[in-house]
């Protein structure tokens, strides 16, 4: 060797290209005719006027998106609350080798490969007295339940509809984790005495770390953008009960052609779920890093 170094070829690059151009079609230039609706007025296709910032000042004033904001925290932070640790204690009860691991696994995650529209579908007929198994087993019961006629009972039933649906996604997240822990961690928790509660606390949970961080994130993007499942199973109602915020902007764009101030609204979502994701992701990470540089 002459001591001197090859020159990187950068011709690589050329290969991500299309990929490039793709996202920059389907993001980028949609997102840039977000912005272009959300400074104008729209009064027909021919006919624009430019109004500046005026539509996210008028959003911003919104009672109805403040409501829906608030309903929408509500419900995203319940879906964490429920799922993570369900799905944790899924993910330790399944059996980790052998053929009842492979059908637990396929059991699990059946519930998965149901399109949106069908688990509201399904969620609709099941609720229902007369002829779903849910309604007419708690009607038997003695309970009023009314997910048409009752604000708590909807808000209940969409987030069971939920974890019954991406639950098993947090538990197969947490059995990846399970299963990357080498065995030389537990025998050395077994040599030591270790209860089943230290093994969790001490070696389980910290391994699993990563993947619980990606399901957070995860679980609670997609909360925070719901839609069709209520949109089937309640339409939102009754009265506002169940109305998030992506229900919220589809009335402001589709029901009543307000494309201003749904685009402003579209950005002003946009930022509202990138700036909590921020602040969960940086929270996490902090805490973790926190435990890690504690004395053991």
């Amino acid at each position: 060797m002459n001591g001197q170094l090859k020159p990187i070829n950068q011709k690589a690059w050329f290969l991500v290209l299309p990929v490039l151009l793709c996202v920059a079609f389907s993001a980028i230039v949609p997102l840039m005719t977000v912005v272009n609706y959300s400074v104008q007025d729209i009064i027909s296709p021919e006919r624009r006027v430019f109004v500046g910032t005026e539509w996210f000042a008028s959003v911003m004033r919104d009672d109805e998106l403040h409501a829906a904001l608030g309903r929408q925290l509500v419900f995203s932070l319940a879906v964490l609350l429920v799922e993570i640790p369900l799905g944790i204690c899924l993910a330790l009860s399944m059996p980790a080798t052998g053929w009842k691991a492979s059908a637990v696994l396929v059991i699990v995650a059946l519930s998965l490969l149901i399109p949106w529209n069908v688990v509201g579908t399904i969620w609709q007929i099941y609720g229902r007295a007369d002829i779903g198994l849910l309604g007419y087993a708690l009607r038997k019961l003695g309970v009023d339940y009314n997910y048409t006629g009752s604000a708590g009972d909807a808000w209940v039933t969409v987030l069971v509809m939920d974890v019954w649906h991406w639950t098993p996604l947090v538990a197969l997240l947490c059995y990846a984790g399970l299963r990357s822990i080498p065995d030389a961690y537990y025998q050395a928790a077994r040599i030591d005495g270790a209860s089943r509660l230290a093994v969790f606390r001490y070696i389980q949970l910290p391994k699993m770390r990563g993947v619980l961080m990606i399901a957070v994130l995860l679980r609670f993007m997609d909360s925070f953008m719901i839609y069709t499942e209520p949109f089937v199973l309640t339409g939102g109602g009754p009265g506002n009960a169940t109305t998030f915020l992506s229900q919220y902007l589809t009335q402001k764009a589709v029901g009543q052609f307000d494309l201003g101030p749904a685009a402003a609204f579209s950005l002003i979502y946009f930022l509202i779920i990138l700036l909590l994701c921020f602040i969960l992701y940086n929270w996490m990470q902090r805490v973790g890093t926190q435990e890690a540089e504690e004395p053991k």
